[in-house]
């Protein structure tokens, strides 16, 4: 069992920057696959970033190539996304997600772990 608790979150002026973090309970953490969803209100639940249990292979949706980066400490069960350069349209609850397995997922019921998730707002 894992438990996820996400933070980080706030409202930010279009350009700007915030780093996510999701602390993860358990001790198998490392053996996990994570990601990161995020869900725009009225909209459906949308991928935007994973990386592998090791943290050796990362994968982005095309709408954050480039501008996000994701991140993991085993050693302190925690995995990080860093959001720079952001748009208004990036406004959206981001939710952890971990899959125990060393492989990542872009689909969300491929993860059997969320959290509560953490409000990102941009303005223009």
């Amino acid at each position: 069992q894992v438990q996820l608790v996400e933070s980080g979150g706030g409202l930010v002026q279009a350009g700007g920057s915030l780093r996510l973090s999701c602390a993860a309970s358990g001790r198998t953490f490392s053996t996990y696959a994570m990601a990161w969803f995020r869900q725009a209100p009225g909209k459906e639940r949308d991928f935007v970033t994973a990386l592998s249990a090791s943290g050796s292979t990362t994968y982005y949706a095309d709408s954050v190539k480039g501008r996000f980066t994701i991140s993991r400490d085993n050693a302190k069960n925690t995995v990080y996304l860093l959001l720079n350069n952001l748009k208004p349209e990036d406004t959206a609850v981001y939710y952890c997600a971990a899959r125990p397995s060393r492989w990542y997922s872009t689909n969300e019921h491929e993860y059997d772990y969320w959290g509560q998730g953490t409000q990102v707002t941009v303005s223009s």
